[in-house]
């Protein structure tokens, strides 16, 4: 790979995203940008080009953590820099890898020095690296969420903390902040997503001649990098002149009154959380100017801040797609483009106590307003006779409502006959399905399991190195034998046996597996509106607690894989949407799947322990005359397995089979109903289930 970087004035289209990176470059304060778009954008290569635009930094000589000789940070690790000689040096791209651990990114202590030779052996981390230049985090929703929060954290308040044993680092950690993800992959929770300043959507063009001027650039540069960089060299200095200029320039812009109630009425009228988003349009409106070489804000900057600021924010729950009503702005900002403000009434400065929490709490336990886009009827295309063709789906990316739920005779229908897809209910918090003992999986917040965060349960003997000493426990180990060591003074004499690191359990993350039956038994008295309703919540759940999910639809004579275990909820929730039903009901078959999609994930990722969610009313009328023999052969494979399993009975209707329930013994599974779903009586749901099924999984 050429140590060349490929240009930033060479890559072709994506103006937004060109601006974002520009314009947090020139102002650092705005917080950073997102970058949400599919693979194969260039995102990565313009990230990489745009550090290769900031100015060079002044440096003093031998600090690790890059002190500015102007105004050296008095808290600087490496001792006060008075009269120390400084040198140049160009701004550096630090990439946080996907697998990067927390001690890499704060750096760590030598707890072994510390406490044998009294000293602070501090090993900077990424984070001191990055210290006035660029940290780039590629697939930034796929790194655990206590990473994200301590990266953020440490952008927001432009220092950074080490905390081992009593012992205390701390570092300034100033940078800009470049994330990209592919929503396809999986999203951020929203109050991570409200942490970056800026956000940008992009995609590949369309257009033939842009797609074929993107590949003739590429086949150049891959040829000849030098040559090809060369090429641009003039643009590439005239473009870092101006964001020195810009710099230069950003404290002379005045916000005026009028720009700042334009800001503060369009973050009100599109309800977001908190007054980031406030802080953030102002930050960004004032580099807008600077950038155009204003030194007033003008309505215009006002506008593309918020398209810039505002779409990640609005966001109510996983399943809502960013966006911005561009009517809604403009009209918001013609409004108060010369409006006075009006004085408050005395009552109103209480009024912040209605909402005390308006970021919401610090486990995002979900929505409070509504369901997801799309959750009701109306708006469906004219639907077709019962014996006509199937409507066709409703497209959720394209903003369209799905169809209208549609009559559906009492009797099953024929395996040849389709119901139309039907509209999924409103979500609501389920109950907390865990698969029980300890796991070593990704930190989430379902299944008990040895993490990194969480708390202190035990001590052992390290695994490797040693990075979360049990003091306690270490002196114990030592103690015995300071005599025969020839302990002759207040030290300690420690050896390598006597360490002793914690063991901390948390909570892991789980690949939920979804059984879902699509027969036509399913769609009878409409109860497929229900039963979707269900799933979308327990779906919405697993968002919640950074689980994986999968989708397996079974009916008429086979089971299809409707879902590829992902952690795109988003798709998830797509997919249940467009679900028809009708046919036969190939119980088995659902559950074979099942059990060979396991098998092969266990392979890919040991560590993450499945929680599989079969949802049906136990009918098996697929496969011949023994069906039934063949599902509960099916279900004893899977309990063979020790899959943690819970079994949706959807049966209704005044006479009830109880086959579910029937099904879930033989999975050695928990039976829960539709009513029983609901997060209300926890308590007699354990105690109604912890009798037959007392190892494989709980609800609480």
């Amino acid at each position: 790979m050429s140590d060349v970087r490929y240009p930033f004035t060479a890559i072709v289209g994506m103006a937004d995203l060109r601006l974002g990176l520009l314009l947090n470059a020139v102002s650092p304060a705005v917080g950073g940008v997102l970058v949400r778009g599919e693979k194969g954008t260039a995102k990565s290569t313009m990230v990489r080009a745009l550090a290769g635009l900031l100015p060079s930094i002044a440096t003093v000589d031998g600090c690790r953590f890059a002190c500015d000789p102007a105004a050296p940070d008095p808290q600087c690790p490496d001792g006060a820099h008075a009269g120390a000689s400084a040198s140049g040096r160009p701004a550096r791209l630090v990439e946080l890898p996907v697998g990067v651990s927390e001690d890499r990114i704060v750096g760590s202590l030598d707890l072994e020095r510390a406490l044998a030779e009294g000293v602070k052996a501090y090993e900077p981390g990424l984070l001191a690296r990055a210290h006035r230049g660029v940290l780039y985090i590629d697939e930034v929703n796929l790194l655990q969420d206590h990473v994200v929060d301590l990266l953020l954290d440490a952008a927001a308040m432009g220092r950074s903390y080490v905390e081992r044993e009593g012992v205390s680092v701390r570092h300034a950690a100033r940078f800009l902040l470049v994330g990209t993800m592919n929503p396809e992959e999986g999203e951020l929770r929203p109050q991570l997503l409200d942490r970056f300043g800026l956000t940008v959507e992009i995609a590949a063009t369309r257009e033939p001649a842009e797609r074929a001027e993107v590949v003739r650039r590429r086949l150049a540069y891959d040829a000849d990098p030098a040559a090809f960089a060369a090429r641009f060299a003039a643009d590439e200095r005239a473009l870092a002149e101006r964001i020195t200029a810009a710099r230069e320039l950003l404290a002379a812009v005045e916000l005026t009154d009028t720009a700042l109630r334009q800001i503060t009425a369009v973050c009100a009228a599109f309800e977001v959380d908190g007054l980031r988003a406030d802080i953030v349009m102002a930050r960004t409106a004032v580099a807008l100017a600077a950038w155009a070489g204003r030194t007033e804000v003008l309505a215009e900057d006002v506008r593309k801040a918020a398209q810039l600021a505002l779409p990640h924010r609005r966001r109510r729950n996983p399943f809502d797609a960013p966006g911005l009503d561009e009517e809604q702005l403009d009209r918001v900002l013609e409004e108060h483009a010369q409006q006075e403000p009006e004085p408050q009434p005395a009552a109103a400065e209480g009024s912040q106590d209605d909402d005390p929490d308006p970021e919401g709490g610090p486990d995002g336990d979900g929505p409070q307003d509504g369901g997801p886009d799309g959750g009701g009827g109306g708006g469906a295309p004219e639907p077709s006779g019962p014996d006509g063709p199937p409507v066709e789906a409703a497209d959720p990316a394209a903003g369209e409502e799905p169809a209208a739920p549609q009559p559906v005779p009492a009797q099953h229908p024929s395996p040849a006959r389709e119901s139309a897809p039907v509209a999924a209910g409103d979500p609501y918090r389920t109950r907390l399905f865990a698969v029980e003992g300890t796991g070593r999986g990704a930190q989430g917040r379902r299944s008990p399991a040895e993490t990194d965060g969480g708390h202190t349960v035990r001590a052992r003997r390290p695994r490797g190195r040693l990075a979360r000493l049990h003091l306690s426990a270490t002196l114990r180990a030592a103690a015995p034998h300071q005599v025969a060591r020839g302990r002759s003074s207040r030290a300690l004499v420690l050896h390598k046996d006597d360490f002793r690191e914690q063991v901390r359990q948390g909570r892991e993350s789980n690949l939920v597996l979804f059984v879902v039956d699509a027969s036509g038994s399913m769609a009878a008295r409409q109860r497929m509106t229900a039963v979707k309703g269900a799933v979308l919540s327990l779906l919405m759940d697993a968002y919640q607690r950074r689980d994986k999910i999968g989708m397996i639809t079974f009916r008429g004579a086979s089971a299809e894989l409707a879902l590829p275990p992902t952690s795109s909820v988003e798709v998830g929730a797509a997919r249940l949407e467009s679900l028809p039903t009708g046919g036969r009901t190939p119980l088995a078959a659902g559950l074979l799947r099942a059990h060979e999609v396991l098998r092969v994930e266990r392979l890919r990722d040991p560590d993450r322990r499945p929680l599989l969610v079969v949802v049906t009313d136990g009918r098996a009328t697929g496969g011949g005359r023994d069906a039934v023999a063949q599902a509960h052969r099916a279900a004893g494979l899977l309990a063979a397995q020790g899959v943690a399993s819970v079994v949706l009975d959807c049966e209704s209707g005044p006479v009830r089979l109880g086959l579910a329930r029937t099904l879930a013994t033989r999975l050695r599974a928990t039976a829960v109903t539709l009513d029983e779903l609901r997060a209300d009586g926890v308590a007699s749901l354990v105690r109604e289930n912890r009798p037959t099924s007392p190892a494989s999984r709980k609800a609480a």
